[in-house]
């Protein structure tokens, strides 16, 4: 009946079944219930960010309550797509949580005691806490990969010590048997393996995902060398993490253990096929000197450090993501190894502010911030004033605009919500969830979009929609018309308008049909009128 909750009992464990069987079923109601309340507690905040501080008061076990919410997330069909929506945005709370939990205890363990590997799975699982992953499986396939290397090496020598079954607890004392290990590992990485470094697509969050990056075979500078350390300590074969500026790399010591003269060390480029540099190719390698402090070893949470920062700079670049996930997700990493850090808790208030979510959050965050560096008060003061607006402006907040269609005003509509359309001039498929009698939008707005350009300016009706590649777009009646060939709509935000796909056009849920009352007859007349005469 639970086979994903087997992992929480032990066979030698007496357990009562009707007990449990009743607190799993009282947490699937409270988990139904929550979910039902957020379609219309939240419908117009883009992050339910009030509803979470609800959940973190649950009085269920977390691991029943997530059950259910997956129970809901893999109902067959085309129906429940707004619970299916407020279940997945839930879920990635609640693991979220757990995640961070378990990265700040990897933090207080002792340096020697925290894996590279792991801690960038725990990076790649906050960052994707809807995807299956788990130390145990990227450990497997590191360890698939660590055999291969061995295979070549008995090839070429077959009285290798990395060969004997306890390899690896033991670092291999000789520079020259430790090269073999490392001309075998580029050999399977590079040669039969096909890893390369990313130069292609190198801004892609994927290439810092260590799972995605033993699937795609590609990765930046820092993820490959997290992979390639890993194995080569797997084989006796001690490699160092060193923060180099622009290019991540690893070094490998030639002289004495524990050396600080940086000329006693060969760098190891793993976004480079392995190539083994000196000091002066490291330099060759960015185009400029730097100083010998480069050079030098760094922990695990400066080498975390840096793949958060990475993906910080890659959540500010972002611009079709309206909820700036990435950049929320990694600012909440960044932030659990260094809670006291004044530039980035401002980023994280003013990220909030902007998003118009957690008002009652930024006024703890500048608190704090106001806490620690007193010369921000000026800053702190006008995000304090206007969050406290902003609070009180959702106090006086009256109830939704209601728009219908036998207004004399809106007799020019001629679409409506839950309709299936195609862009005439960009040939995107969309699906409409609200409109407008004329352009709704700023001057700014109007001019950059060239609207006086078209044959009825910013004076007939436009349509917010949700396009097939995410974005959400506010379209012109006369670029739009009826798609001929219908199909589901692949946009996140989906579940937020719509409870159901019929095969030709989306169901309103409750909130939105409160806002459009009289659109979904048309929808369906309409509906009716255009494919049943195109089958005929």
């Amino acid at each position: 009946r639970w086979p994903s909750l087997l992992k929480y009992y032990s066979h030698t464990d007496g357990v009562s079944w009707l007990e449990e069987y009743k607190a799993r079923h009282n947490a699937g109601l409270e988990a139904q219930r929550i979910v039902a309340s957020f379609s219309k507690r939240f419908f117009s905040e883009h992050v339910p960010c009030d509803g979470f501080s609800d959940i973190e008061t649950l009085g269920c076990p977390s691991h029943f309550f997530e059950d259910e919410l997956m129970c809901i997330l893999n109902m067959e069909g085309r129906k429940g797509l707004t619970w299916k929506y407020y279940a997945k945005k839930i879920l990635y709370f609640l693991r979220q949580q757990n995640i961070l939990k378990n990265l700040k205890e990897y933090l207080q363990r002792p340096t020697d005691r925290q894996s590279f590997l792991e801690g960038a799975v725990l990076i790649d699982q906050y960052c994707n806490p809807l995807s299956d992953i788990c130390l145990k499986s990227v450990q497997a396939q590191v360890d698939d990969i660590t055999d291969k290397v061995r295979k070549v090496l008995r090839s070429k020598n077959p009285r290798h010590p990395s060969l004997a079954s306890k390899a690896g607890e033991v670092l291999i004392p000789e520079v020259e048997l430790q090269r073999q290990v490392l001309d075998a590992m580029n050999c399977v990485l590079y040669e039969q393996l096909k890893y390369k470094g990313n130069e292609l697509d190198y801004y892609n969050s994927l290439n810092s995902y260590i799972h995605q990056v033993l699937i795609r075979r590609t990765g930046i500078p820092i993820s490959l060398s997290v992979l390639y350390l890993t194995i080569a300590r797997q084989l006796g074969v001690k490699l160092e993490p060193v923060n180099f500026p622009s290019h991540f790399l690893l070094r490998w010591c030639q002289g004495k253990e524990g050396s600080t003269d940086i000329f006693d060390y060969t760098y190891i480029d793993a976004f480079g096929k392995g190539k083994q540099l000196t000091v002066k190719e490291c330099e060759y390698l960015i185009g400029h000197h730097v100083t010998e402090e480069f050079y030098g070893v760094v922990t695990s949470k400066e080498v975390l450090q840096r793949m958060v920062g990475n993906l910080l700079n890659l959540g500010k670049r972002e611009s079709t993501d309206q909820s700036y996930q990435l950049l929320r997700d990694s600012l909440d990493l960044y932030l659990a190894m260094y809670p006291d850090n004044v530039q980035h808790l401002m980023l994280q208030a003013r990220l909030y502010f902007h998003l118009g979510i957690w008002p009652e959050k930024v006024l703890d965050i500048l608190q704090h911030i106001q806490a620690l560096d007193p010369s921000q008060h000026g800053a702190v003061g006008y995000l304090v004033q206007h969050t406290l607006e902003h609070i009180e402006r959702r106090k006086e907040e009256v109830g939704p605009e209601v728009k219908h269609r036998s207004d004399e005003k809106h007799k020019e509509v001629c679409f409506s919500i839950g309709l299936i359309m195609k862009h005439k001039r960009y040939g995107y498929n969309c699906v409409i969830y609200g409109w407008d009698p004329a352009c709704m939008m700023g001057h700014e707005w109007i001019r950059n979009m060239n609207v006086h350009s078209l044959p009825h300016g910013p004076h007939q009706p436009f349509y917010n929609v949700l396009v097939e590649d995410g974005s959400c777009r506010y379209a012109a009646q006369e670029n739009l018309e009826y798609n001929s060939e219908p199909r589901e709509i692949p946009h996140p935000d989906i579940g937020r308008y719509f409870s159901e796909f019929t095969g030709i056009h989306y169901l309103a849920n409750t909130e939105l049909e409160i806002r459009y009352p009289e659109d979904l007859e048309l929808t369906r007349a309409t509906v009716q009128k255009i494919y049943s005469s195109g089958k005929e």
